[in-house]
């Protein structure tokens, strides 16, 4: 996988998650950010850093009324795109952004998005993860997009132990097939939002739990428990 070395047993595993993901979920590509043009999938992606898909998709719908043009956000004035942009949080800087990114994409790019990597991270407030939705649901690239969902669960899953987004999103890319990281990007951010939330995780429900090292944890604690609750005197013992 991706030239990595994974033992059998692991490797086993991952194709096992892999093969329910793809069971539950499918593979079909979706964005999950409203948009008509790649500059627009641009904006509501700068937008969406710590914020929901929802609340971006709510500011869009008005806000590329208001700015239909590339040029419109190039021209914009920034007080009043703050504004426009207030509750999607970190409004200054995300106003700024845009206007400087919408400026650089005409005056350097010709006002097409660029394919590249290294193009678009030199963009105003493009990261690894805005490049790689831009490469993914644009381009058709194979990346991985590093938001909370994927980085939860990919921990819980075992597939990483960092916390670095981007030492997340190379482990990642060594572990799964090439192929496999665009549905996995979508099939994460699924299931984070349904099954395996931040609290109070429905691991009871999860189809996942058996090749889930969090989920083993849990079924764990949940027999320990039981005993328990059968034989109080066992408590503490080890």
């Amino acid at each position: 996988m991706s030239g990595v070395r994974i033992s059998k047993k692991e490797k086993e595993r991952i194709e096992n998650i892999i093969s329910e993901l793809n069971r539950v979920y499918g593979t079909e590509n979706r964005c999950f950010l409203h948009h008509e043009t790649p500059w627009q999938l641009l904006i509501a992606t700068i937008l969406s850093a710590q914020c929901t898909d929802d609340r971006v998709n709510q500011v869009t719908e008005t806000l590329f009324k208001k700015y239909p043009r590339l040029e419109d956000f190039a021209n914009a004035n920034q007080k009043e795109l703050e504004k426009d942009i207030h509750s999607t949080g970190f409004y200054k800087n995300k106003a700024k952004n845009i206007i400087a990114c919408a400026q650089r994409l005409i005056k350097v790019y010709d006002g097409i998005v660029p394919k590249d990597i290294e193009d678009l991270v030199s963009l105003a407030g493009v990261g690894r993860k805005t490049a790689n939705v831009i490469r993914g649901n644009i381009y058709n690239e194979p990346s991985i997009v590093v938001d909370t969902h994927v980085k939860r669960v990919s921990k819980r899953l075992g597939l990483t132990k960092e916390e670095d987004p981007v030492k997340i999103e190379f482990d990642l890319m060594k572990k799964l097939p090439t192929k496999q990281w665009i549905p996995y990007n979508i099939q994460i951010i699924t299931h984070g939002r349904s099954i395996c939330s931040a609290r109070n995780p429905k691991c009871e429900q999860c189809f996942l739990k058996e090749f889930c090292t969090y989920g083993k944890k849990y079924k764990e604690t949940l027999s320990k428990q039981e005993k328990q609750r059968k034989n109080p005197l066992i408590e503490g013992v080890k």
